[in-house]
C-alpha cells in the first residue's frame, strides 16, 4: 500500500471515529441505553458514507441524511460530508439535483404522509440548508480557491519560462553581434590582402583576375554577414578589444574592490576567452552590488580540455546580505553564453558569501542536443516546458472568474434559499391559524368556545411552552407566524384572553 493511500485510510478511520462519537454516546447513556440495533445501523451508515465518500461524495451525503432518520445525532455528520462533497465534486449540477431531491422527498414525506407540523418541517428544511447546502458551497469555494492557486502557479511558471526565453534570445543576439564584429573584421582583412595581391605587379593576368574575384567574394560575404547578423545589433557596452580577465580585475580594484586574482597565463581560443571574460565581469558586478566591501577571489585554471572559472566573495562586513537571485537575468545570460560553448555554470551561496563557477571547454561550442550541450537550456532555470503564456493567462482568468462566482453563490444562495423557505413556510404556518385583531377584540369572557368562531388550527406555543387549558393563535406576523394570542378555557367557556409579548 502506498504511503498516501495508507494515510488516506487512516484519515477515514479517524473521521468515522469522530462522527460516531456523538451517536455512540447518545445510545450508550440513559435514557436510550441498550438500544443497540439503531446504534449499529447508524454506525454502519456512517461507515458506508466514509468508505464511499472519496469516490462518490454525493452518495455519502445521501447516506448520512438517511442515517439521521435512524439516529438524530447523525445530523452532525451532514455538514462534514456536505463540505467534503463540495471539495471533491467537479460539477455543481449533480449536487443541486441531490439536494433538491432530498428537499422534495422530505417535504412530501413530512407534510403529506406524516402530517408533520409546519414548524417541524421548517426546522428540518433549515437543517438541510445550513447543515448541507451551505457547507457544500464552502467546500466548492475552497476547491475553486485551490484551482486558482494552481492556475496562478502555472501562470507564474510560464511567465518565468517566457522571461528566460527572452534572456536567452538577448544573449544569442549579443553572441551574434560578437560574431558579426569578429568575422566582419577578419573578412575585411582578407579582402584587404586580396586587394593588395590583385595590385601586385608580378602576377599573371589569370592570378590577378582570381585575386579580384576573391576580393569581390569576400566583400559580398561581408555584406551578407552584415545583413543577416547585423539586424541583431542592440545598444550595449561592448568588450574593449583585447581586454583580459586581469584588465577586468584591475578595473574592479580601481573602483575600490578587494580582489585576489589567481589566473594561469595561457592564451584561450576566442569563444572560450570571451565566455570567461563575461563570467568574471558579471560575477564581480554582482559582488559589488550585493556584497559591498567583501573580499573577492577570482581563480582561472585549466585542465586538459577546459578552463575552470571560480569567482567567490565572502560575507560583507556589514553582515550577510541576500545573494543575487540564482536565476536573475545576468546569470541566465551567463548560462546561455557558457552553454553555447558546451560548458556549465553554477551559482549559489557558499560559506555566508556567494560563488559563481563555470567550466568552459577549450574546443568551442556544443549546441543543444550534442555532448556538452543541454537539450533543454531552460531546465537549469527550474522552469517547466509545458504551457504558453496565452493559455496560462486564460486559465488564470477562468479560475479567478470561478472563484468570484463561487463566492457570490456561497454568500447569496443561503440567503436566497432562506427567503424562499420562509415564503413557503409562511402560508403553511398561517393556514387556518390566524386570528385577526378585530376578531380577538370581539371575544367576550364567559362565552362558550363553540360560539367564538375560532380558527380551525392553533399556532405553535411560544418559547415559554404550552399552558394546560389554553390555546394559541397568531395574527399572521411575517415570516414565522409566531403565537400572538393566548385564550384559556374552563368548562368549555373562555375565562381569559391576553396578547403574548414578543
Amino acid at each position: 500500500m502506498e504511503p498516501r493511500e495508507r494515510q488516506g485510510r487512516a484519515g477515514d478511520v479517524l473521521l468515522w471515529a469522530v462522527l460516531a462519537a456523538p451517536v455512540a454516546y447518545g445510545r450508550l447513556t440513559p435514557p436510550q441505553i441498550g438500544e443497540l440495533p439503531p446504534l449499529a445501523a447508524a454506525l454502519a451508515l456512517l461507515g458506508v458514507a466514509v468508505w464511499i465518500g472519496r469516490r462518490w461524495p454525493l452518495v455519502a451525503v445521501l447516506a448520512v441524511v438517511a442515517g439521521s432518520l435512524v439516529d438524530g445525532n447523525v445530523v452532525f455528520a451532514i455538514p462534514v460530508f456536505g463540505y467534503l462533497a463540495g471539495r471533491r465534486s467537479d460539477r455543481a449540477a449533480p449536487a443541486a439535483a441531490v439536494f433538491a431531491a432530498i428537499a422534495v422527498t422530505g417535504s412530501v414525506l413530512n407534510l403529506g404522509l406524516l402530517g408533520t407540523e409546519p414548524s417541524t418541517w421548517f426546522l428540518l428544511s433549515s437543517v438541510l440548508l445550513f447543515a448541507g447546502v451551505f457547507p457544500w458551497l464552502l467546500g466548492r469555494l475552497r476547491r475553486q480557491h485551490r484551482a486558482l492557486a494552481d492556475a496562478g502557479l502555472r501562470h507564474a511558471q510560464v511567465e518565468r519560462r517566457a522571461e528566460v526565453e527572452r534572456v536567452r534570445l538577448r544573449e544569442r543576439a549579443r553572441i551574434a553581434q560578437d560574431m558579426h564584429d569578429s568575422l566582419g573584421h577578419d573578412l575585411s582583412l582578407i579582402a584587404l590582402r586580396a586587394g593588395a595581391l590583385e595590385l601586385a605587379p608580378d602576377l599573371s593576368p589569370a592570378r590577378r583576375s582570381a585575386a579580384g574575384e576573391l576580393r569581390s567574394s569576400v566583400a559580398a560575404a561581408t555584406e551578407r554577414l552584415h545583413d543577416v547578423i547585423g539586424v541583431l545589433r542592440e545598444e550595449r557596452t561592448l568588450r574593449p578589444p583585447g581586454e583580459t580577465v586581469a584588465d577586468v580585475v584591475d578595473g574592479a580594484r580601481d573602483a575600490g574592490m578587494t580582489v585576489d586574482l589567481r589566473a594561469d597565463e595561457a592564451d584561450l581560443p576566442p569563444l572560450p576567452a570571451h565566455a570567461v571574460h563575461r563570467v568574471v565581469r558579471e560575477a564581480l558586478t554582482n559582488a559589488a552590488r550585493y556584497a559591498p566591501g567583501a573580499p573577492v577571489t577570482v581563480e582561472v585554471s585549466h585542465d586538459t580540455d577546459a578552463v575552470i572559472v571560480a569567482v567567490v566573495n565572502a560575507s560583507p562586513p556589514a553582515g550577510p546580505l541576500p545573494g543575487p537571485p540564482s536565476h536573475g537575468s545576468g546569470l541566465l545570460a551567463l548560462r546561455e553564453r557558457v552553454r553555447l560553448t558546451g560548458g556549465t555554470l553554477d551559482a549559489g551561496p557558499r560559506d555566508g558569501g556567494w560563488a559563481v563557477t563555470a567550466r568552459v571547454p577549450l574546443d568551442g561550442a556544443a549546441g543543444p542536443g550534442t555532448p556538452g550541450g543541454d537539450a533543454d537550456p531552460l531546465a537549469g532555470a527550474g522552469v517547466p516546458r509545458r504551457g504558453d503564456p496565452g493559455d496560462a493567462a486564460r486559465r488564470l482568468r477562468e479560475a479567478r472568474r470561478r472563484v468570484r462566482r463561487s463566492l457570490l453563490v456561497a454568500i447569496g444562495a443561503p440567503a436566497g434559499l432562506a427567503l424562499v423557505l420562509a415564503l413557503v413556510y409562511y402560508p403553511l404556518a398561517t393556514a387556518g391559524a390566524v386570528l385577526e385583531r378585530a376578531g380577538y377584540e370581539r371575544l367576550r369572557l364567559g362565552e362558550p368556545r363553540d360560539a367564538l368562531g375560532l380558527p380551525r388550527r392553533q399556532a405553535d406555543p411560544p418559547a415559554t411552552g404550552a399552558v394546560p387549558g389554553c390555546e394559541f393563535y397568531t395574527d399572521g406576523n411575517f415570516p414565522f407566524a409566531q403565537a400572538t394570542w393566548r385564550l384559556c378555557f374552563a368548562d368549555g367557556r373562555l375565562v381569559s384572553k391576553e396578547q403574548i409579548e414578543p
